[in-house]
Order: C-alpha cells, then structure tokens, then sequence
C-alpha cells in the first residue's frame, strides 16, 4: 500500500557470507525522539503521531483492534491536522462568497477645514474695490453616512466561489480519507504488538522447556549418564533461552510505544492487546466487485474528482475577467455645521468595469489555470488507476500470507512433534543431546513463522480494507468483534 512509507519489501542482512532476510517492521517514533529527526518525521508522516490525551493511570489498560482504532480516529495527529486543513478551505469559501455580498460601513467625522481659493483655482475679480480674502476662512462640519458597495453581476466572482465551494467538499473528503490512513496505520501498529506479544509468549515457553531440559541433562550428568558434553549444551540453550526473553520484551515494549504514539496515548500509561492472535479467513468476495465498491467508496477519489471540477471552475473565473462587472455604490447620511441643523445627503452609483488592455495578464491567468487542470486530471486518472492497483496487490498478498499461515501452521505441529520424539529419544539413550536442540530451533523458528504469516496476514486484511475504502466499517467483518 505505501500509505505510511514504512515498509521495505525485503531488507537483506549480511553478517559475514551468510545472508537472512530481515523481518519488514513499520517506521518506529521511538526511533526519532530528538530534534530536528523527531520533527522532520512529524512533517513527513503526521499519523505516525498524535496528541496525548488522558489522565495516566496505575491500571493496565486493554484494547482491542476497534477500540485503539476509535481512539486513533480522535487523538492521531495525521486527521487533526485534516481537519484543521477543513476550517482553513472554509475560510477561503467564505472569503469568496463576502466578494458577492455587500459591504457596509458607517461613517462619521466631525471637520473643520480652511480652504485655499488659489489652490481649488477659483479667482474672482475685486468687486466695488473690496478684494475677496485668499482663502475661506475658519469653518467646521459634521457628517455622519452609512456606505454599501454591492456586486451586482461579475461572472469572475461568480466562477471563484463555486470553485471554493467545491474545493470545501473535496477537503472534507479529504477527511474522510484521513480516517481510512489512521485505521491503516492503528492497525499495522497493533498486528505488531500481537505479533511481538505472540514471539515473546513463545520465547518464555521456549525458557520454560530449556529450564527443564538443563535441569534433566545435569542431573543425568551428575549421574554419569550423560556427557558433559550435552551438560554444557543444555546450558546454553537455556542462557540463549533467557536472552531471547529479555529482547523479545524489549521488542514487545517498544512496539507498543510505538502504539500509543499513535493512538494518542501518554508514554507512562501502561497498556496490552487483546485479539488478533487467531487466524480468521477472509469474506469470498469477487475482485470485480471490490473494485465497484472502492470507486464509489474511497474518499480520495471522490476529492481528486471534485478538485477537477473545482480547476474547470477556476479556468471560466480566469476567462470571466474578459467580461463585464457591474457594481453598485451609494451612501445615505445627514451633515452640516451640527447635527441639530444637519441636512439629508445621499448618493448612489451604478458602474461597470470591462478590460480593455491589461498587458497579457489575463492571457497568462488561464494559461495557468488550464495547466492546473491538466495536472488534476491526469491526477485523478492515475488515483483511479491505483485504487485497482491497491486492491490487486492487497488481494494478491491475502492469498499469498494465507497460504503461508496454512504451512507455517502444519510446520509448526510437525516441529513440536519431532521436538516430543526427540527427546524421547534422548531419554532412551538413543540419540545425543544435539538432537534435541536442533529439534528446539526447528520448533523456535516454526513459531516465528507462524507468527510473523499471521502478521502479513492480517496487515494484508488492513491494507484490503484501506483500498475498499471506509475502512473503519469493515472492521467487524474482516477481523470479528464489536
């Protein structure tokens, strides 16, 4: 899927000539804790973070796949940021819809002016010998008016508010959208905590059977029946035991701070998982029809074709500036040396505005506003494209993870079975103490497989829910529960 940029699709590990493929694990906060790698990776990928939320209590908390999703769904960073993205595309739609509604302001002054004859240019000749003054003199005035300008046709206008309007109900969709990334991101998550809960379960069996195996051999070697040989052995298979104890722990712990992270919960609170541990075989549902159901479902989408219709938009504001606008202006008040003596004033305009040579401006606007468009359908063509994509590739992984949870499964009843043989074996005398701990790794490694084929099992099921779309309402279906 590459929703979260996580995931590697083989990492190789070379120690020496010998070479192992590692295990693919998603991107750990934990890892990144200092500035700036701690804020760059908030900026790279919000929802791998969240907003701490909720007194720290002494008490484990519990949660299931739905419950850390619903709390995901409210304290991840990814969808606040979202939705704070909503209220800043509103506040355009709303600044292009006050470009259409009147503007009314209201106005009052109390002058007092001297005005200079020579200066407006009046120059009236001496009459009967008396020289008029060069200027006015000394007077005061109060007014007092209200003020409306309106809009009365800009087809320019017009365009640029329905383009934000649909760019309003894209961004929403694109919210919507955001909840299915958090479901994705909750759920790879917490699949790995169960499966470093699963590991460090079997790695305590594991110290559990090599405790009692070490004490078995040495007593047999304090009885002369057994080599040192196989003393010294059993004792290292326990110690080993213990260690992949401690770092299984050590893993279980920070895939769950890992968790909280996401899901908003404070670093100090401690928490488990319950759920996820069986394997549970996916709905038969037809390819053809998932692919009907993600185009009309997946939000993303549905935003990529609405930001197209919002850019046709933007190309007819950007052609409208051609046109004519016409506008309206008048003011109404009382003025006069006082109000008590004021007099009615008022006045009223109607204008019209039309391009007549603006120096290829406009030319340049809709050249630009025409690219923009492109851009956004060839975006949206290729978003169509990898919603089949998504799904193909989520469908092709089930089938591939479910078969491997099917043989990692029998292998590992098989391994047990060839453990319980040889040690009976052992303890006939039949065979040495090095075919037990060959038997013990085959068995190790059996549950590691197990384990980790029902990792990708269930991370395929996310991911197939994350291309349907809607993915937090699939949730019951595909993995149980309430």
């Amino acid at each position: 899927m590459g929703a979260l940029g996580g995931y590697a699709d083989g990492q190789v590990l070379t120690d020496g000539n010998q070479g192992s493929i590692a295990t693919p694990r998603p991107i750990n906060p934990s890892t990144s804790t200092t500035n700036p790698s701690a804020r760059e990776t908030q900026n790279q990928n919000p929802y791998l973070g969240s907003v701490p939320t909720g007194p720290v209590t002494s008490e484990t908390l519990s949660f299931t796949l739905q419950q850390a999703v619903g709390r995901g769904l409210k304290y991840n960073l990814g969808l606040i940021d979202s939705i704070q993205a909503d209220a800043a595309v509103r506040a355009q739609r709303l600044r292009a819809l006050a470009a259409l509604l009147p503007n009314i302001n209201a106005r009052a002054q109390q002058a007092y002016e001297n005005i200079s004859y020579s200066e407006i240019g009046l120059k009236l000749p001496p009459i009967g010998g008396f020289t008029i003054p060069p200027t006015s003199g000394a007077f005061g005035f109060q007014d007092a008016r209200i003020s409306a300008t309106q809009s009365l046709y800009s087809l320019e206008l017009q365009d640029r508010y329905r383009s934000q309007k649909i760019l309003e109900n894209a961004s929403l969709l694109n919210t919507k959208d955001s909840r299915d990334v958090v479901v994705f991101a909750v759920g790879l998550a917490f699949f790995q905590v169960v499966a470093s809960k699963a590991r460090l379960e079997t790695a305590k069996a594991q110290l559990a059977s090599s405790k009692e195996l070490d004490s078995q051999v040495s007593n047999q070697y304090r009885s002369e029946v057994s080599p040192e040989i196989d003393a010294i052995r059993a004792q290292v298979e326990r110690q080993t035991a213990e260690q992949r104890v401690t770092n299984a722990a050590n893993e279980f712990e920070k895939d769950k701070l890992t968790l909280g992270r996401i899901i908003g919960l404070p670093l100090e609170q401690n928490f488990t998982v319950f759920g996820g541990e069986e394997y549970r075989p996916l709905p038969d549902i037809a390819e053809l029809r998932e692919q009907q159901q993600a185009l009309g479902n997946r939000a993303d989408l549905a935003s990529a074709q609405q930001t197209v219709r919002a850019a046709e938009l933007t190309v007819n504001a950007e052609k409208a500036q051609r046109m004519p606008a016409f506008s309206l202006n008048g003011n109404y008040g009382t003025g006069g040396t006082n109000f008590a003596n004021a007099n009615q004033l008022y006045e009223a305009s109607v204008g019209v505005s039309v391009p007549i040579f603006t120096g290829g401006r406009i030319k340049a606007d809709i050249d630009q506003a025409e690219a923009d468009l492109d851009r956004r359908r060839a975006e949206y063509q290729d978003l169509e494209g990898r919603v089949k994509y998504d799904i193909r590739v989520a469908r092709l992984d089930l089938a591939s993870s479910e078969s491997s949870v099917n043989v990692a499964a029998n292998n590992k009843a098989l391994a047990a079975r060839a453990l319980v043989q040889s040690q009976d074996r052992y303890n006939n005398g039949v065979t040495n103490y090095l075919e037990v701990v060959q038997a013990e790794e085959t068995l190790a490694a059996a549950n590691d497989n197990y384990i980790q084929s029902l990792y990708s099992f269930n991370v395929s099921k996310i991911a197939l829910a994350r291309a349907l779309g809607n993915a937090d309402s699939r949730l019951n279906d595909l993995f149980g529960g309430n």
